[in-house]
This record gives C-alpha cells, structure tokens and sequence, in this order.
C-alpha cells in the first residue's frame, strides 16, 4: 500500500484525501484550518494541523518517506503552495503533485521541482466545454497523442456487427470495451452485435473521436 500526504484541505483537497483512503490507501492530511483537519479526521489515517511552509515541521511529520504528497493549496496562497513545494522537494520528498491557479504558477511549480501539476477548474472547464460541443462524448482523457473516451453507439451502427461496421479502418479509433447497462464487455470480438443504448470505450485522435461522436 502506498503512502500518501496531501497539503491543504480546501474542496479539491479534501475530495483527493477523501477518495484515495476510501481506495484504501494511507493518507495524512495537513492544514492549518483546525476545523478541516478535524473533517478530513473522519476519512483518514492522520489528520495534523500544522504549517507546511516550515522547513522543521515538514522533517518531523517525515514527509520524505511519503510515496507522494499533493500540496492543494489554493488561490488564497500562492506563495505558500510554491515555498512548500520548493521545501518538499528539498526534504527528498519522491514525487510531488502541486495545483496550480495559472500557466505562470504551473511554470513556477515546475521549476522547483513539482514532478506532476495540475489545474482542476482548468481541467473541468475543458471536460464541460468538450461535453457540450460533443454531447454523445460522454467521457474523455488525455492519453498522450491520443484520447480514451466513452461514446454513445451511433443509431446507425445497431444491429451491426463489429466486423462489418469496421470502426477501426473506417474511422481510426480502436474499441475498447462495450458498455451495456451494468454489464462491460471487454475487448470485444467482432462478432458482437451492437444494442441501442451501448456506450463504446474507445481509443484514438481527438478528431477522430470526434468524427466517430458525430455520427450519434
């Protein structure tokens, strides 16, 4: 089991903490915020108020022997979020997930050593923008060149086959699995029948999801 410290316990932080002890993984989480300390007790292993942005209680709470710590903190202080990051990185703190409010933070956060930096309302804005351009993308991350994402089976394709609608040649994205109801079919063969209703996980381009999307 991993061991994981996660730095500010605002909504995104919370939620991080929250989700990965309820995944079963070893979670300390660290405020100043007495009462979100006391929330986040609830949740997980270890709950500390204490300020991440002194050198002395970072060495003490052995952070360094973390799997990896997420410092969430938020846009009410920046300038904490970089000094903690600068400090986890020189107590030897193996891999370090930062947020970031802005391109320049993120920049900045790189530069001192933040292994992963992420921006949640970023992130959200384009998941929302991309979901109401596409509606029938259902779901869909960024897999370096290509895309995952979860696709509604166009009304044009049920009642065929796999083999004979072809999806990967005609279209150029790869399926996955078969969503139908509660049930999942992976790695389906190609003589499975599509079903009105059937969501496709499939992997591929941006545009040619989009183009498999468009024809829902």
């Amino acid at each position: 089991m991993s061991q994981f410290a996660v730095v500010g316990l605002g909504q995104f932080g919370m939620s991080v903490a929250r989700n990965l002890a309820h995944q079963g993984e070893s979670v300390m989480a660290i405020d100043l915020d007495p009462e979100l300390v006391e929330n986040a007790s609830q949740d997980v292993d270890v709950a500390i108020r204490a300020d991440a942005t002194d050198e002395r209680t970072l060495q003490e709470l052995q952070l360094d022997t973390m799997s990896c710590v997420v410092v969430a903190i938020g846009a009410h202080s920046i300038e904490a979020s970089v000094l903690t990051t600068a400090l986890l990185k020189q107590v030897g703190v193996p891999r370090i997930v930062a947020r970031a409010m802005s391109d320049l933070h993120a920049r900045v956060l790189r530069a001192i050593g933040a292994d992963e930096v992420v921006n949640p309302e970023e992130e959200m804005g384009r998941r929302l923008a991309a979901r109401l351009s596409q509606p029938s993308i259902l779901e869909q991350v960024e897999l370096g060149d290509s895309n995952l994402a979860e696709v509604e089976a166009p009304e044009v394709f049920v009642g065929k086959t796999l083999a004979e609608l072809d999806i990967r040649n005609r279209y150029a994205v790869s399926i996955m699995a078969i969503q139908r109801g509660d049930h999942v079919i992976a790695n389906p063969m190609g003589g499975e029948s599509l079903k009105s209703g059937d969501v496709l996980v499939v992997v591929g381009s941006v545009n040619s999801i989009r183009n498999l999307a468009a024809l829902a």
